[in-house]
């Protein structure tokens, strides 16, 4: 561990006046949910064609019979960890002005995150694909596939983005113009490879802001885009700056 890393980048915290974090799957493989990607992600034993927007059209019962298995019989039950719990007291702190992830897990919240842009959406919300009538999950009943719209019956999708589907205008200009708003942005378990995400760390950093990385291994932006790069799991990272911030 690297203390006088984690003490710079603390300070560095300390100091900004607007300071988003950036998270990915990263921040949540500790609290139990896989990645999509890599040697241990999901795609690698689930079909990511059930998370295609066509398929799911032409063939719903199939795509939510694998949707509520990778997701809906698991997320539920996943608690936010100390990297959750960080950054959630970092904001309480006025440390921390809004979190961007592309999670749909709802685990910043559940920490006590306020001001959370979900990129990817969200599981906690269902959407009909006819009327587009939004539902909080706990209206739906996922014992019967697919459930269905209680105003037009059509099928009810999660709320979330699937695969050549595109992320909705107000969402992406949201969390770009947090980014341009940041002195300090955190970039925490993510590579973000694929567009819009990887403009995030990008516009932060065009517009002026230091850019602190915690990630287990080194990505495109460490030498590009980095000021301070913390090879860590999030919740020792974190875990140690709440300390040196006396959270």
């Amino acid at each position: 561990m690297n203390i006088e890393l984690l003490e710079k980048a603390a300070e560095i915290i300390r100091k900004s006046r607007y300071t988003v974090a950036f998270t990915g799957a990263g921040i949540s493989v500790e609290s139990g949910i896989p990645p999509f990607r890599g040697e241990n992600g999901l795609w690698n034993r689930v079909d990511p064609i059930y998370l295609e927007i066509d398929f799911f059209k032409t063939k719903p019962y199939q795509s939510w019979k694998v949707i509520k298995e990778i997701f809906y019989d698991k997320l539920g039950d996943a608690a936010p960890n100390i990297a959750h719990l960080t950054l959630a007291k970092m904001e309480e702190r006025s440390y921390l002005e809004s979190v961007i992830t592309q999670n749909i897990d709802h685990l910043h919240q559940k920490a006590g995150n306020k001001r959370v842009c979900e990129l990817h959406g969200t599981y906690k919300q269902l959407v009909c694909t006819q009327c587009h009538s939004e539902y909080d999950l706990s209206f739906a009943n996922l014992n019967f596939l697919p459930p269905t719209c209680y105003i037009c019956k059509g099928i009810l999708k999660p709320d979330i983005v699937f695969f050549h589907e595109p992320i909705p205008r107000l969402v992406v200009k949201r969390s770009f113009d947090e980014a341009a708003k940041a002195d300090v942005m955190i970039i925490i378990g993510t590579n973000a490879e694929v567009l819009p995400a990887a403009r995030i760390p990008e516009i932060a950093k065009e517009h002026g802001a230091k850019i602190i990385e915690i990630n287990i291994q080194p990505t495109h932006f460490t030498n590009s885009l980095t000021d301070i790069f913390l090879e860590m799991k999030a919740t020792e990272a974190l875990g140690k700056i709440g300390e040196l911030l006396y959270l």
